[in-house]
């Protein structure tokens, strides 16, 4: 770690002082601060400030950058605490004044040269959580790490798992009821998944709920019983869950099975492809339920859980609703885990619908042929109807706003061979479907959450957004491009009314906040992640190189 001056000290000293179980339970309340992943435990991404609007956001300008000296791409959402910044990659942990943009303190992994490997789909983090003075972060060899909000000091590390066997972590951890929460990847090695809770103060372990059950355990009967694929079996859970704490349950989707191609793996497979509800403080699962059974598509649930209390039929219901990767949107009762509405959002070929008595989707013969090892048109492909990019709700329009995907595949299984640790456990042909000339291959979408309605489509013919969506009162969306502009659309109508280019490719996560009554907004650019891997010929003059930079109106 640098070395850091006396003044930046005390400016951080003064920045983190203890932060309490109440304060993270407000999230959203004091503007000053966004203390949670998703900017709220609800991950709605959805802010009240309205400086910044329709009207203002021609006056926008940025008023700092700060390099973040790495090339390996930015995904990260920052964490604003008194006044101090807090932002993570896979290399770096960096605290930030705020209204300056001068570096306070920097801390630095060293993971093995050779790690990345380990790393399905770009090498990145997601961001960081707060708590008790203390800055918590995961990292790309497999560790969870405790840094002094003050100094940036190590106070505790502690080793989750063995990266060479195929284990990493990207995501953002997450404090609920007084419980460190963090997930896992590596289910495109064979991984068996899990969530683990952490003792903030010391690290110890205080629980592990596997993603998939063992022998005599409830639902281990899902998977073979003249085989082992359980142990092997994936189900990672790579982006944060969201909270609801007067119900006290914790939600969080999880990924696909392994290895894709599924002649080994008959059954269900819980709890794969699926969201699990679950006590904090000790990794009970209360209920699941399940999106894709027997996953034969890459169709994971690892996306966002947004909480929201809507009408739905006239009666207000407390709910979670996912854009999932399998091109239907879910809206499911939070306290029962009982669906409510799946209507499709996108072209889906693989299920007719979705069965609301069951929850089971009705699927076409794409799955049977999958299954056989035929060679299929799949809608959606496997990076899904929406990817990881985080959508945004909010609850003044009752839209949902989104960066989805236009794209179908063609997709094969192969014959599968044992598991190696460590190395890839897929056996797919997988590639793009073609592209009828002009047709858009992503949208930019505002949709209804209980019929998958969009009011408006803005077309992307280029590249599809990978940024976060952020949704505010002043009538604005802000996400970004791979090209590297960060703009704001009109939340009315989807038309872009400003932008910047940040001189590398946005894929991160924007917010919002204030310091002394001023509206700030920040983005992290830096191109990296599963479409910069996939499409680097077509992003050839887009420059590597990460930054942070934060706007604010000019006079």
């Amino acid at each position: 770690m640098k070395a850091i001056s006396v003044a930046a000290m005390l400016l951080a000293t003064s920045a983190a002082s203890a932060q309490t179980t109440q304060e993270l339970n407000s999230d959203g309340r004091n503007t000053d601060n966004i203390l949670t992943y998703g900017m709220g435990y609800h991950q709605q991404r959805y802010s009240r400030l309205n400086q910044i609007n329709k009207n203002t956001v021609k006056r926008l300008v940025p008023v700092w950058s700060l390099s973040l000296d790495n090339q390996w791409g930015e995904q990260a959402q920052p964490i604003i605490y008194n006044g101090v910044m807090y932002v993570t990659n896979a290399r770096h942990t960096v605290a930030i004044d705020v209204v300056t943009g001068k570096q306070i303190w920097r801390h630095t992994l060293d993971w093995p040269p050779e790690t990345p490997r380990v790393v399905c789909c770009g090498v990145s983090n997601k961001g960081a959580a707060i708590y008790d003075g203390k800055i918590f972060r995961t990292t790309l060899d497999a560790h969870v790490i405790a840094l002094d909000a003050k100094t940036g000091k190590e106070v505790w590390k502690v080793k989750v798992d063995e990266w060479k066997d195929g284990f990493s972590m990207t995501m953002a951890p997450l404090v609920a009821n007084g419980v460190l929460i963090t997930g896992m990847s590596g289910a495109e090695f064979g991984i068996r998944g899990y969530i683990d809770g952490y003792d903030p103060q010391t690290g110890k372990r205080l629980w592990r709920t596997y993603t998939i059950p063992a022998r005599g355990e409830k639902h281990n009967d899902t998977w073979p019983q003249d085989n082992d694929a359980w142990k092997v079996g994936g189900g990672s859970s790579w982006i944060t869950g969201s909270y609801d704490p007067e119900l006290d349950l914790t939600y969080w989707g999880t990924g696909n099975p392994a290895p894709w191609a599924s002649q080994s793996r008959k059954g269900d497979n819980l709890y794969t492809s699926s969201v699990i509800a679950m006590r904090p403080r000790t990794g009970e699962i209360v209920w699941h339920y399940q999106f894709t059974p027997n996953d034969p598509y890459d169709f994971d649930a690892n996306w966002e859980m947004i909480n929201a209390d809507i009408d739905v039929n006239g009666q207000r219901r407390k709910v979670i609703m996912q854009l999932n990767r399998n091109g239907f949107l879910y809206v499911i009762d939070r306290t029962n885990g009982k669906l409510i509405s799946a209507k499709p959002f996108e072209k889906v070929n693989w299920a007719t619908h979705i069965d609301l008595e069951t929850g089971r989707p009705v699927e076409t013969d794409v799955g049977t042929r999958v299954r056989n090892m035929e060679t299929v048109e799949m809608w959606p492909s496997t990076r899904g109807g929406k990817n990881w990019p985080h959508a945004a709700f909010n609850p003044e329009t009752g839209l949902l706003y989104a960066n989805t995907m236009h794209r179908g595949g063609i997709y094969r299984h192969i014959e599968t061979k044992p598991h190696v640790t460590g190395q890839r456990y897929q056996f797919i042909e997988n590639k793009p479907a073609p592209i009828a000339e002009g047709a858009a291959i992503a949208h930019v979408d505002a949709i209804e959450p209980l019929t998958g309605k969009q009011r408006w489509r803005a077309p992307l013919h280029d590249h599809p957004h990978w940024s976060a969506m952020l949704a505010t009162a002043g009538g604005l969306l802000f996400t970004g491009k791979m090209t590297g502009e960060f703009i704001a659309m009109d939340m009315d109508t989807g038309k872009t009314v400003w932008q910047f280019q940040t001189g590398s490719g946005v894929n991160a996560q924007p917010v919002t906040f204030t310091r002394d009554g001023k509206q700030y907004v920040t983005i992290l650019s830096g191109v990296g992640g599963l479409w910069w891997n996939a499409a680097r010929q077509q992003l050839r003059n887009v420059p590597q190189g990460g930054s942070v930079w934060t706007f604010a109106l000019i006079d």
